[in-house]
């Protein structure tokens, strides 16, 4: 794949969807060739800040030349802070589409996200042509996202407080309502993750999972966010893999979660 190169992207609009969590459309070249799973570089416009942060696109509108991008702040005077600060007209230095996305088979299916790990199951949604059951689970009744979501799949929501749905997590909910599926594709905490492994592999269950992890360069060249593997990498000669560049979607028996 060509190293992909840094652009100034148009914000289009951002709003505030729950607490910390924002929505924000921007105009980008990324949109031509972006797929479900992958996910842009976004730079700060301050200069003490040189390391992108990896936000999953959430949607993408192809013909429009956007993308949209669902993110958490995650404290003060971080990165993600100042995207939040970002107006239409503004522009935000880019980097994508990066990474490998989903596959899409068209099987009867789980689509699977929680907390910061539903967005990028929208897009996914909008892209199968299959039974989707699209489970999510989040912390209380801030559920973002809830009703597109519902407009691409059947939709079942977990929350850890139970204001909403099934109490407990995403596993809690496929119990509760007895669902079966022929493929899994997931996008969330590792705890969630490891979970699903687990059970798509008792099941003999097709999964992939998309890996969260702290990433620096965030095009394969640092090894700052490698997961373990079954296989050696040809990179670095050992049983790894780089997530934003293999990854961050993997079979999951490819990998340890």
């Amino acid at each position: 794949m060509a190293e992909r190169e840094k652009e100034q992207a148009l914000v289009v609009s951002q709003e505030c969807l729950a607490d910390g969590i924002f929505s924000m459309w921007i105009q980008t070249k990324a949109a031509k060739t972006a797929k479900a799973g992958q996910f842009i570089s976004m730079y700060t416009n301050d200069g003490s800040k040189l390391l992108p942060r990896p936000i999953s696109i959430c949607e993408i509108d192809r013909e429009g030349g956007k993308l949209r991008v669902v993110y958490r702040v995650t404290g003060e005077k971080t990165g993600t802070e100042q995207f939040s600060k970002m107006k239409a007209g503004d522009t935000i230095p880019v980097i994508g589409p990066l990474g490998n996305g989903f596959p899409l088979i068209e099987k009867k299916a789980f689509l699977i996200g929680g907390g910061i790990g539903v967005p990028p199951i929208l897009e996914l949604a909008k892209s199968l042509n299959c039974e989707k059951q699209i489970i999510v689970g989040y912390r209380d009744a801030q559920t973002f996202l809830k009703e597109e979501l519902e407009a691409n799949g059947t939709l079942y929501i977990s929350t850890e407080d139970g204001s909403v749905g099934t109490k407990g997590n995403v596993m809690d909910a496929i119990r509760e309502h007895s669902l079966e599926a022929d493929i899994i594709y997931a996008c969330g905490p590792t705890p969630m993750l490891r979970a699903l492994k687990s059970y798509a592999e008792e099941n003999g269950i097709e999964c992939y999972l998309s890996l969260e992890e702290r990433m620096a360069c965030g095009i394969g060249a640092c090894l700052a966010c490698v997961c373990k593997s079954k296989e050696k990498d040809h990179h670095s000669n050992v049983n790894n893999k780089r997530i934003c560049k293999d990854g961050p979607v993997f079979l999951s028996t490819e990998v340890e979660v």
